[in-house]
């Protein structure tokens, strides 16, 4: 992985800097530094010029944001942004993270803000707590995914305490500023319409590779019943329907066995034995191509005195899953008007309506994938399952407790296709973010903005489960339920006000300052229930509280929380070579205690373009830069240690004491302090630029819940206290390696490390525990990266061997650190290349390091589902025979006493020799997460301008695209190092993971 990862980034970069330094370039081609730097919008959406910035900002166009077909448009930032680190965990309609610089909080919200033409917006993720932190449940992703892609004009993210500064805490994890499409004054009326058409397989890399040799069973050749099944008074040959495993008798099409569809009214094979051979169709069967339509119209144009733009775009897809559909419609529009020559209006509007049915169950539970992956007998036909669901409707299954007794109900698993045409999930979702600006100029160097917006979000999430199921947690009350109907509805409701005034001062020709002041007052308010029917539906497929057989009271949320804030800068420019910049904001949040819910925060920056001095013809352009911040971040809205009301008994009130204890007088906000140098420059007219980071950021009085003595009546104590660093380099790469007027080939390079570390908790404290995974768990270990894995361990000898016991076990170490999260790097290469009309573009991305804990590995080993489990050893017999019939395996090592180890192991049974019931330490299943993926690639054609010079048509561009088209390199075995449960801190465990889709699209672009 080493070797090929830094193969790839060396070979492109060192070709394309020998072809730029050999290339020549054209007289002409100077540029003024205004035009090479250009102007970005920053925080509050004020545009500057980027050479003024003292902090790192990137921006990437409509063209890169959009490259791609998605129902996220933060995934098109994926490889395209340094330091942005991007993880799309493959759900359907699923969330994805959005980590800048590292992570900074222990337990808080660590995603980047989002923020919509200068209006922070709501950006987290709507999924249940027990997803949230690796846990079964469903993703029902994030709101990031309610901004249309097709109507972004640009986005620059903003890294930096220091570049976020303006936006106060809420910017603490840096921010992606969306700016989207505007009319432009005198320019005529224009229409765009877009389509799209996408198709989907899943990746069998990504999958597992099942071993053909053995079937259902967990006792090896003696997992076989042998009972008169027919009843001719001779016994029969049963398949053990009630094991959720593969380490049973091996196939031999000779004979024959009474299996699950012998039990089954109607099928084929009812009342008869099958030959006993591996399934014609095994899991991977059961996944469906996918399909999507996006098609989107653009309205765009102004007179004089208005500018309009208006978006249209439909989104329809269905996932690889059946039973799966996404429909997503979305308007944008902005309305400007200059009523005078000093006074402005502009009215913006965001409407997503979105209907999703069939998402994918995530983590370990009631969860198809986790059987195909963990849990499944592989003679089992999964095109056999799906006629019988579709011939009978009911839940008959391969899983059944007594099918001899006439027990045809599941022992663990239903049919596959019964939970996905009968236990779906469904969820609505409406939101609506509007709102209204007004600009006057009280001089022509005194301006002020006042703004207010409205962020709307009506949901519902519906969770079913039909009668016949198999019992599984299920509800409020968390009790087995065989049906039920489970339903949440929140809404949230956020206004936004900010009035802004800027000032700009010429002191002289060579000297001016911008001054800029304002106050931003933010009203959030939550209501949500949850509610569940109790012990069962009454009337088959009603689904409704009502149709319930008991009661138990729904959980009501309705938490309202408040954020006032007041800003200042000054921004000096001594001669467009010294810049200068200093920032101070106060902000009083109710979602802290009153005697310390105020708190106040800076920063500072400077940036000197040294260009202005030296002046070679090689350099363009050329600047340094410095900047430090202070920033706080404080708790999400809502009463800590808050009671629960739990209804009534005999008419009296009955509620939960909160499990958290919190001191309200000591509670403060977290404070982060962070500070980053950089280097900027173009040379060679442009052909190499280069914007180089450093940076380092420390969190300290972390937010966190600590374990409490159970005699206090609580069992977390919420406090601050602690530190983490981050700290790193980053740097963005633009080569133009040739040029000519036909032809020309663009390489952008993104490339960041960020060494994060947990310098402290609180006293006495090393280790807190932030998810527990079955086997092992996440954590925040002092002197060592955020998100370790912690579990059993090999033992290693002082040569870094693995050391086993005398019955040729390994020796297992408890409690051990086994790995972390945190990449080692991240970075990504694009090229393009242009031919006349002709362009081609690929992305390749790459991650370099962090760690993944795989259950599913654990689990199918255990079971025998994969292809180590099963083949041959050392003596060329079948690993699973018997030791007494030359079976089983060695484990690589050494004895105790430092020689080879030659002890062999019985394989022959489940638990034997695999997983780790079988001795082997959860360190087995730690894996390195690196990957190199070709991201995305696109092939596009316009028309020439002569072809559509007597039409109407403005321009017609066709495009072949394609994602996540190849996993070049991955150490994960049958899984894709990105696919997970959710967005959120808790990263890097797998059970029952997605496979990843690859999508090949086709899509044509007309302008009117």
């Amino acid at each position: 992985m080493k070797k090929l990862t830094a193969g790839v980034l060396i070979l492109v970069l060192s070709s394309s800097l020998v072809v730029a330094n050999a290339q020549q370039t054209k007289p002409g081609d100077t540029l003024k530094t205004q035009e090479i730097e250009g102007v970005v919008v920053t925080a509050l959406g004020i545009k500057r010029e980027k050479k003024s910035l003292g902090y790192s900002s990137q921006q990437l166009d409509a063209e890169k944001v959009n490259s791609v077909p998605t129902n996220n448009f933060i995934n098109n930032l994926s490889g395209k942004v340094a330091g942005m680190e991007i993880k799309n965990n493959g759900n359907f309609g699923g969330s994805s993270n959005i980590v800048l610089r590292g992570t900074k909080s222990i337990t808080e919200n660590n995603q980047a803000l989002i923020v919509l033409d200068g209006v922070p917006i709501v950006s987290g993720n709507l999924n249940s707590g027990d997803a949230s932190r690796g846990r079964d449940g469903f993703d029902f992703g994030n709101a990031t995914s309610d901004i249309d892609p097709n109507n972004i004009e640009s986005i620059n993210v903003l890294k930096g305490a220091a570049a976020t500064a303006l936006y106060g805490s809420a910017a603490s994890n840096g921010a992606v500023i969306i700016t989207t499409k505007k009319g432009r004054r005198g320019k005529a009326l224009s229409l765009t319409l877009n389509s799209t058409v996408s198709v989907g397989e899943i990746d069998k890399k990504t999958f597992p590779n099942y071993q053909k040799q053995y079937g259902a069973g967990y006792s090896g050749e003696d997992s076989f019943f042998s009972v008169d099944v027919n009843g001719d008074g001779v016994d029969d040959v049963l398949a053990p329907t009630g094991d959720d495993a593969s380490y049973g008798a091996q196939y031999n099409p000779n004979l024959l066995v009474y299996q699950w569809d012998s039990f089954v009214p109607g099928d084929p094979n009812f009342g008869k034995p099958t030959p006993w051979v591996a399934a014609k169709n095994d899991p991977s069967k059961f996944f469906q191509n996918s399909l999507s339509f996006v098609n989107s119209f653009n309205l765009n144009g102004g007179d004089e005195l208005n500018t309009y733009n208006l978006t249209f775009t439909n989104n329809y897809e269905t996932g690889i899953l059946p039973n799966s559909r996404l429909n997503k419609n979305m308007l944008s529009g902005n309305f400007s008007r200059k009523f005078s020559d000093k006074f402005t209006a502009r009215t913006f509007l965001t409407f997503n309506d979105q209907t999703t049915v069939g998402r994918n169950s995530v983590g370990y539970g009631d969860n198809i994938m986790t059987g195909f992956r963990q849990w499944w007998p592989l003679n089992v036909d999964i095109l056999q399952l799906r006629d019988t669901f579709f011939r009978t409707k009911q839940n008959y299954t391969w899983n059944m407790n007594a099918p001899v007794d006439g027990d045809l109900s599941a022992a663990f698993w239903n049919n596959p296709y019964w939970d996905r045409y009968k236990n779906y999930s469904s969820d609505d979702k409406t939101r609506i973010i509007t709102g209204a600006e007004l600009s006057y100029d009280i001089t022509n160097k005194f301006n002020v903005l006042g703004r207010a917006t409205i962020d709307f979000t009506n949901s519902k999430q519906e969770l079913r489960k039909a009668i016949g199921s198999h019992a599984e947690e299920f509800g409020l009350s968390q009790a087995d339920e065989t049906s039920g109907y489970w339903v949440y509805d929140d809404t949230i409701m956020r206004q936004t006000y900010d009035l802004i005034g800027r000032y700009t001062w010429d002191i002289s020709d060579k000297m001016n300052v911008l001054f800029l002041a304002g106050g931003q007052f933010v009203d959030e308010h939550r209501r949500g229930t949850e509610n569940s029917t109790t012990g069962g539906l009454i009337i088959p497929d009603l689904y409704s509280i009502a149709n319930s057989r008991a009661y138990f009271p729904p959980i009501e949320t309705n938490i309202r929380g408040q954020k006032a804030g007041i800003y200042a800068q000054a921004s000096f420019d001594f001669n467009k070579t010294l810049f200068l910049e200093g920032t101070l904001r106060n902000d009083t949040s109710t979602a802290l205690p009153s005697n310390n819910r105020n708190y106040t925060y800076f920063s500072a920056g400077s940036s000197f373009v040294f260009s202005e001095l030296i002046k070679n013809n090689w350099l363009s352009f050329g600047k340094i830069r410095l900047s430090y911040a202070e920033v706080g971040n404080d708790l999400p809205f809502g009463l800590q240690g808050a009671m629960i009301n739990r209804g009534t008994v005999a008419g009296l009130p009955i509620t939960d004491i909160s499990s958290i204890y919190v001191d309200f007088n000591a509670l403060k906000p977290e404070r982060q302090k962070s500070w980053e140098a950089g280097i900027e420059a173009s040379m060679f007219k442009r052909r190499l630029t280069l914007d180089l980071s450093v940076y380092k950021t420390n969190t300290s009085d972390l937010l966190f819940s600590v374990p409490q003595s159970p005699s206090s009546t609580y069992s977390f104590s919420l406090i601050n206290a602690g530190e983490t660093e981050n700290k790193g380099i980053e740097v963005a790469l633009g080569i133009v390696p040739l040029k000519s007027d036909d032809f020309q080939w663009d390489i952008n390079l993104n490339w960041a490390k960020n060494k994060n570390l947990v310098k402290s908790l609180n006293q006495g404290r090393d280790n807190l525990q932030l998810a527990s995974f079955q086997e092992t768990s996440l954590n925040a270990t002092v002197g060592q990266p955020y998100g370790t894995f912690r579990g059993t361990g090999f033992v290693y000898d002082a040569n870094g061997n693995k050391v086993v016991d005398d019955d040729g076990y390994y020796l297992v170490a408890n409690d051990k650190v086994l790995g972390n999260i945190q990449p080692d790097w991240i970075g990504g290469v694009y090229n393009t290349f242009r031919y006349k009309n002709l362009s081609l573009g690929f992305l390749i991305d790459v991650r370099k390091g962090g760690s993944v804990y795989s259950l599913d590995q654990s689990y199918g080993g255990l079971t025998g589902l994969y292809a180590y489990s099963a083949g041959l050893n050392d003596l060329g017999n079948p690993i699973r025979n018997t030791l007494a019939n030359g079976g089983g395996v060695i484990l690589p090592g050494v004895k105790q006493d430092g020689t080879p180890n030659d002890v062999r192991i019985d394989a022959s049974f489940a638990g034997g020799a695999f997983g780790t019931d079988a001795g082997v330490p959860q360190e087995a299943f730690v894996y390195d997460a690196s990957y190199v993926k070709l991201r995305e690639a696109k092939i596009s054609y316009s028309l020439p301008s002569d072809l559509l010079r007597n039409t109407f048509i403005k321009g017609m561009t066709f495009s072949l695209l394609g994602q996540n088209l190849w996993i070049i390199d991955k150490n994960l075995p049958d899984a894709d190092p990105e696919a997970g449960t959710s967005s959120g801190n808790v990263q890097g465990f797998q059970s029952g993971v997605m496979p990843t889709t690859r999508i090949y699209s086709f899509n044509v672009k007309l302008d009117f």
